[in-house]
């Protein structure tokens, strides 16, 4: 009798930076490559709002030894695993590489200059909030730079709408909505972002598994539209998957996962530690898949 694949339980991330693995998991490539990949929660139940980080939904599960494996942005992930047990590990840079973009409906605000001050929509410790520092504080000092923590990026752009906040960070599929319903950009910046695992992943099921991602890639590169309706589910019927494939490339796209590595590690922790997201205590040794 055959042994049984080794399971792999991946806690989700929002579907825009986790569809090539569920590209993988819809083509039953993992399988095919001997590996049992699993999503281990809903993505209906991510969390919207909770500001302490190792209690949103990815890392609560990480942390409590129920997922193996989740992607964030880089900085996030250096940031968890500071703050969180020392179990996991950066593996990879993920396949998506992403932009968060700062949409404004407000004709005052045209240019980083003019959101000097200005509170910017985010979901503290992610993507949208280090981008957005990185993005603007070259444009008007680190001072200037003002941020409001709101949460996922669906209630960032509800509450930009609204007037709630006069400008905010989001990725796709919600610049392309938020493009659609009127908003323009002020300023954008690509990033990828950090695949963190259980040390208790082999280096052969690591690599089987960004393997198998890798073929996503390809077939996601193949035909994005195929696959857009993973991204623009949570928009409920405001951007339909052929509105949003015309603009892939633009705001969104995928390649082979990258291994991280010290010349990777050292300037995004630096530039941490710099600004007092970090405690300056972890090494690249730490934290890092050797």
């Amino acid at each position: 009798m055959s042994a049984s694949p080794p399971v792999i339980r991946i806690s989700p991330n929002p579907p825009v930076f986790d569809l090539p693995i569920l590209v993988a998991l819809e083509k039953r490539l993992f399988a095919a490559a001997g590996l049992d990949v699993r999503l281990v929660a809903s993505y209906s139940d991510h969390d919207t709002g909770e500001r302490d980080v190792l209690k949103r939904q990815k890392e609560s599960l990480f942390e409590d030894r129920k997922a193996d494996a989740y992607n964030v942005c880089e900085w996030g992930g250096i940031d968890r695993l500071e703050r969180g047990t020392g179990e996991g590990r950066i593996a990879a840079l993920r396949p998506a590489i992403a932009a968060q973009a700062i949409l404004a409906f407000d004709p005052a605000i045209q240019t980083p200059r003019d959101l000097a001050g200005v509170p910017i929509g985010v979901n503290e410790f992610t993507g949208s909030h280090f981008v957005t520092v990185q993005t603007i504080e070259g444009a008007i000092g680190k001072g200037a730079v003002k941020l409001e923590h709101i949460g996922a990026p669906e209630t960032r752009l509800k509450k930009l709408r609204e007037g709630v906040v006069r400008a905010a960070a989001v990725m796709e599929p919600w610049i392309s909505l938020g493009l659609k319903q009127g908003a323009h950009i002020v300023a954008l910046s690509f990033y990828r972002g950090a695949e963190v695992v259980s040390p208790q992943l082999t280096e052969a099921q690591r690599e089987s598994f960004f393997s198998v991602l890798d073929q996503a890639v390809d077939l996601i590169n193949a035909d994005f539209g195929a696959y857009a309706h993973h991204l623009t589910d949570a928009t409920a019927g405001a951007l339909t998957p052929g509105e949003l494939a015309q603009n892939y490339g633009h705001f969104i796209r995928y390649r082979h996962a990258q291994r991280y590595e010290e010349g990777l590690f050292a300037p995004a922790y630096n530039w941490m530690h710099d600004r007092g997201y970090s405690e300056g205590k972890n090494t690249h040794a730490s934290l890092v898949v050797s």
